[in-house]
Formats: structure tokens, sequence, C-alpha cells
């Protein structure tokens, strides 16, 4: 706790990066304990500390923190809007280690995706694309994946539907090509409509 950024008074991320990296260098699966343990801490500072380290930590070797999806899922409706995004965050680094946990979590994850920020959003979308390119889950979650692209803020859509072209299949070409076409309409911007156009002119190819 002595090396969270808040305890050195700073105020950048500096410190909570270099202590994920430590923790994942040594395996430290104590200090992981800990943090999981002090995001129930009184201080929300520390909490926030807390859930920055543990999802760095996740991108760097989610298989350290993929036991505490439980616990990261339990905390998308905290009102600390800080640690609801950041358990997002977490989530997202661990959906292909624990994927049949993660897919058990997802009407919680997307109840938190529709009322949140727009970063539980992209890391909630995130996750469904994960899931999708499962062969055992892509059948259930890809209908979930296109009613967050049919819904989702005309400025994220081109990112998330680059996201999911690895997972289309001829399967679900038609359905995502049908999502797409139908929200050009709402995207004002011109480069942002132009780069949802190059998905659809890509994913319309005649396959090899």
């Amino acid at each position: 706790m002595d090396k969270l950024a808040s305890s050195l008074k700073r105020r950048d991320e500096a410190p909570n990066v270099k202590l994920a990296e430590s923790i994942v260098l040594k395996n430290d699966k104590k200090a992981i304990a800990d943090l999981v343990g002090n995001l129930a801490n009184k201080d929300r500072q520390i909490q926030s500390d807390c859930i920055k380290v543990l999802y760095e930590i996740g991108e760097r070797k989610p298989k350290l923190i993929a036991q505490f999806a439980e616990e990261f899922s339990s905390l998308l409706d905290n009102k600390n809007n800080r640690l609801a995004w950041g358990a997002m965050t977490a989530l997202d680094s661990v959906a292909l280690e624990a994927p049949a946990k993660t897919r058990r979590m997802l009407p919680r994850i997307i109840e938190a995706a529709n009322r949140g920020s727009v970063i539980s959003r992209d890391h909630a979308v995130s996750i469904l694309t994960k899931l999708t390119s499962r062969k055992e889950y892509a059948d259930q979650v890809m209908p979930l994946l296109v009613n967050q692209l049919r819904h989702s803020p005309s400025n994220q859509l081109p990112m998330y539907a680059e996201n999911a072209i690895n997972v289309i299949t001829e399967k679900n070409r038609d359905l995502f090509l049908r999502t797409l076409r139908s929200r050009l309409g709402d995207i004002q911007k011109e480069s942002k409509r132009m780069r949802v156009e190059k998905v659809i002119a890509k994913l319309s190819l005649p396959s090899p």
C-alpha cells in the first residue's frame, strides 16, 4: 500500500504502473490479494489506485488476476465511477483467460455498459468481441455484440466495427453488415463514416 500513488502523494499514475510491473515480474500473488482486498478500502483514492494497478497487471499477465473476476464484476455498479470502469477494464483483460466465468457475467456487464461511461462501454464491447471469437460462445454472444453496435454512440462505432472484423464468419456476416449499413446515416463526421464504410467494403468482398 505504501507504493501506491496516493500514498506517495503523487497525482500521476506512474507509481501505480511501476508497481504493477514489479508485481508481474515477481508473480507476487500476495500483493495482488492485498490490492483486491483494498478495493473495499474506505479511502476512495486507495480504491482507485488499487484497481488501476490490478488492470495494469491484467494487461501484462491476465492469468494473475483471472481468479478475481467475480470481485471485479461486483464493482460494476459501484458509486465510485473510477472503480466501476476500472473493474470493467480488468474484466476485459481476463475475458479470454476465464471465458466461461466472463460469459456468465454478461448480463451484469451489459447493464453496466448501457448506463456507464464511454470507457465502460468500450471495454464491454471488447469483452463481447473476445467471447465471440470463441467458437463455443459465438452463437450466443454475437447477437449481444450486434445490439451494442446498433445502439452505440456513433463516435465509438468505427472502433467497434474495426475490432470485430476478425470475429465475423459466413454465419454472422450478413447480420453484421446490415447493422453497420443501418448506422451510416447516424455518423456525421466524414472520417468516421469512411472507417465504417471501409469495414463494410472489406466484409462485402467475396470469400476466397
